[in-house]
C-alpha cells in the first residue's frame, strides 16, 4: 500500500472531502497496521468559513492548517477526545477535511463511529499534529476493492455556534454504511 501523492491533498476541499470516502486510513505502530475504511467526513473550508478553527487566523493550534497540503491537524476536544483533520488545498488556505467514522478493516474495534472515536481506535493522538500524510507509517491509500459508493449530503454536527455555516451540506457519507457516526 502506497500513501496517496500529495497532489490529491492540493485540490478543492470538497472535492477531496468526497474523495477520501471509502479511502483507507492506515497507521503502523510498534508492529500493528490499523486499516480503517473512510465512510465519513466533513469539509472546513477555510477562515471565510465560521465553523473552521481557521476562522480565528493562524494560532499554534491552526499553525499546520494554514500550511502545505496533505498534512494532520490533530486537536482535542472537551480536553480528552483527540479529532484528525487532512490538511488540503495550497500552502496559505487554513482548509481542511475532518474525519469522522471509519469501517474497521484490520485490526481494529467496531467502536470507531466519531471522530474521537475514531482516532482512539487508530492509535492517533497530539503527537501526530503535522505529521506528513504522504509517509510509509501514517497515510491514506486507495481500497483496492473500492466500489462505485453514493454520497449523502448533510450539514456538519456540532458547529452550532457559525450562524449560516452550521446549515451548509458539508458533511459527507456514503449512504447506508452502518459505520456512520450519526444519519
Amino acid at each position: 500500500m502506497q500513501a496517496l501523492p500529495r497532489s490529491f491533498y492540493d485540490r478543492d476541499t470538497v472535492l477531496v472531502a468526497h474523495d477520501l470516502l471509502g479511502k483507507f486510513l492506515v497507521h503502523r505502530h510498534e508492529g500493528v497496521e490499523r486499516i480503517g475504511k473512510i465512510v465519513e467526513v466533513e469539509a472546513y473550508l477555510g477562515p471565510h468559513d465560521l465553523a473552521a478553527h481557521t476562522s480565528k487566523g493562524i494560532t499554534s493550534r491552526t499553525r499546520v492548517m494554514f500550511g502545505p497540503p496533505g498534512y494532520a491537524y490533530i486537536y482535542l476536544i472537551y480536553g480528552m477526545h483527540h479529532c484528525m483533520n487532512v490538511v488540503t488545498e495550497a500552502d496559505g488556505t487554513g482548509a481542511a477535511v475532518l474525519l469522522r467514522a471509519l469501517e474497521p478493516v484490520a485490526n481494529l474495534s467496531n467502536n470507531t463511529n466519531g471522530p474521537g472515536r475514531l482516532c482512539k481506535a487508530m492509535g492517533i493522538d497530539r503527537g501526530h499534529y503535522g505529521h506528513d500524510l504522504c509517509s510509509d507509517d501514517f497515510f491514506i491509500t486507495e481500497n483496492p476493492d473500492e466500489k462505485d459508493i453514493r454520497i449523502v449530503e448533510r450539514p456538519r454536527i456540532g458547529v452550532d455556534y457559525a450562524g449560516e455555516w452550521a446549515a451548509k451540506p458539508l458533511r459527507f457519507y456514503i449512504e447506508g454504511n452502518r459505520h456512520v457516526s450519526k444519519k
